[in-house]
């Protein structure tokens, strides 16, 4: 069993854990950022960290997993092979702004759906995932993601599963005492990914 210090001493051994001043997905700013690709490297500790996490959906009889590109592309695929190989991995993309469904990737009214995200927040990427869904008739069993930065305070209304969770102070832009020093901001991830 994959313990939570086992996962965090992972991730800051790859340098995935960054200290500075960022602007993340969601909008807001922290002086934290956890970079998965840096993880995603590994191949064998990303597939332990979900085969630990697909552990706790088995009972569910998942059908499809689905996440948001970039960062969800590659935990899709190994959380599906984690759950058994007649198990899809799709995953959705932004056009636009706008989350979509694209490539073709079909979601059949009924079926299961688990989604995962590497890294939560303030979940509105997974929520943007759980409408698509929705709007084609899936059923959305889950969320399942390696770290929930919230400390435990995000709710889908659905069986919510994380390796870690800790707290990382997060500011509105307004609020932000990093911005109010004049510290620049770094924009990483996937929307923007040639800053990191």
């Amino acid at each position: 069993m994959v313990q939570e210090k086992e996962v965090m001493e992972k991730f800051e051994e790859a340098g995935a854990i960054l200290r500075g001043h960022f602007k993340l997905t969601s909008g807001v700013h922290s002086d934290t950022y956890i970079q998965c690709a840096q993880v995603m490297q590994y191949p064998g500790f990303i597939q332990n960290l979900c085969n630990e996490l697909g552990k706790r959906f088995k009972k569910d009889q998942v059908e499809v997993v689905i996440g948001p590109a970039i960062g969800g592309i590659i935990m899709t695929h190994v959380m599906a092979l984690a759950l058994g190989s007649w198990v899809r991995a799709i995953f959705t993309e932004r056009e636009n702004g706008k989350m979509t469904l694209r490539r073709s990737f079909q979601i059949k009214k009924g079926e299961k759906v688990l989604v995962v995200e590497d890294v939560t927040t303030t979940g509105s990427s997974v929520r943007e995932v759980i409408d698509i869904v929705k709007e084609r008739q899936g059923k959305v069993i889950g969320v399942g993601a390696l770290i929930d930065r919230s400390g435990g305070e995000i709710n889908f209304g659905v069986k919510y599963e994380k390796l870690l969770t800790i707290k990382m102070d997060v500011y509105r832009p307004e609020d932000c005492p990093l911005c109010k020093k004049g510290v620049p901001v770094i924009k990483p991830g996937s929307r923007d990914i040639n800053n990191l």
